[in-house]
């Protein structure tokens, strides 16, 4: 008896939430507003662009930067609704290893594709001409940004733009209207079958960013000490690769403290190794990573990677098991 009251007093200690409220939390605080911003950037992306699709526009590059950076913020939530119809590789198809991008809209621009006169019907275009990493090389690629006709370019950036919009809306709506209540009242029949399973989803969405970030935002660029590529690094056209290391980071860390939430002395240790990462990565002038290849810029980089990866190893080994969940297969896996 004194055990099972000792449990219930522990259940209602303030600071101690049961996986339910966690979970509502986390859809409340984090998920929601989230998704909220980047539908409503992405609906003035494609305002902006209508009163003024020119590459040099510093209005549209603006709006494109703003847009891009409510993406970044909700990158790792790789489920639900940006998963509905590819919406995910739609918005954000990077890493692009073989060069489809810029090919795809070359070949758009080449031969003057009437496929960009409608939105709806772009929507069926190849994920290499859609979404942000699209609209970089619009606006930001040298060649590009110029290529052939000026009508129809704009005409693609317009488009473009008005897909981008359609895409954050759906997903915010999908959100609002039936996701958020999926995730937060798990049933036998739903997606969920509990809230352990609710929370599994979560812990998976930390870990899935934060493999994004350390092997791709900044593995890729990093490549080896003898060959490294900093024209791989994420949008370094637009000079935004260490922004979206810090944005990713800023994201993680909030769905990192809500999960645990449960535990205050792991969640400070998280918060303090979070506020690791970020302070080192502040610290270094570099936008686009250039500096991979120069030795003494190189291993400033190298240690905000280091301190992603104990991150990662204090969510795997402290997170995980204090949760009762494990990472499991994500979407940044193959097939």
């Amino acid at each position: 008896m004194k055990t099972c009251l000792a449990i219930c007093a522990i259940a209602f200690l303030p600071g101690v939430a049961s996986a339910q409220d966690v979970t509502q939390n986390i859809v409340n605080d984090h998920i929601l507003p989230r998704f909220d911003v980047l539908a409503e950037t992405g609906q003035t992306l494609e305002e902006t662009a209508l009163a003024d699709c020119s590459a040099t526009s510093e209005p549209l590059r603006a709006a494109f930067g703003t847009a891009f950076d409510a993406w970044v913020s909700v990158s790792h939530l790789r489920f639900g609704p940006t998963e509905t119809d590819d919406r995910a590789f739609a918005l954000a198809f990077w890493p692009d290893s073989r060069g489809a991008t810029p090919r795809t809209l070359a070949t758009l621009i080449r031969t003057k594709d009437p496929i960009t006169q409608s939105a709806d019907a772009y929507a069926d275009m190849s994920i290499a001409a859609r979404g942000f990493y699209a609209m970089e090389f619009l606006l930001y690629d040298a060649t590009i940004s110029t290529f052939g006709d000026d009508e129809y370019r704009c005409k693609l950036v317009q488009t473009v733009t008005a897909d981008i919009a359609k895409l954050t809306q759906d997903i915010a709506t999908d959100w609002q209207n039936s996701y958020a209540g999926l995730l937060t009242n798990p049933s036998p029949d739903g997606p969920y079958r509990s809230d352990l399973e609710a929370k599994q989803e979560l812990f998976k969405a930390l870990t899935t960013g934060l493999q994004l970030t350390s092997d791709a935002r900044l593995g890729r660029p990093l490549g080896s000490f003898d060959r490294s590529h900093p024209t791989r690094a994420e949008a370094w056209r637009s000079g935004r690769s260490a922004r979206h290391v810090a944005l990713s980071l800023e994201s993680l860390r909030d769905l990192a403290t809500h999960l645990a939430q449960h535990d205050p002395p792991l969640q400070a240790e998280l918060n303090a190794a979070f506020a690791r990462a970020q302070t080192q990565l502040a610290a270094v002038d570099d936008p686009a990573f250039a500096g991979v290849a120069n030795p003494q810029s190189r291993i400033k980089i190298e240690a905000i990677r280091s301190r992603v990866e104990e991150i990662r190893a204090i969510v795997r080994n402290a997170l995980g098991s204090s949760l009762g969940v494990v990472s499991g297969f994500n979407a940044l896996d193959g097939d």
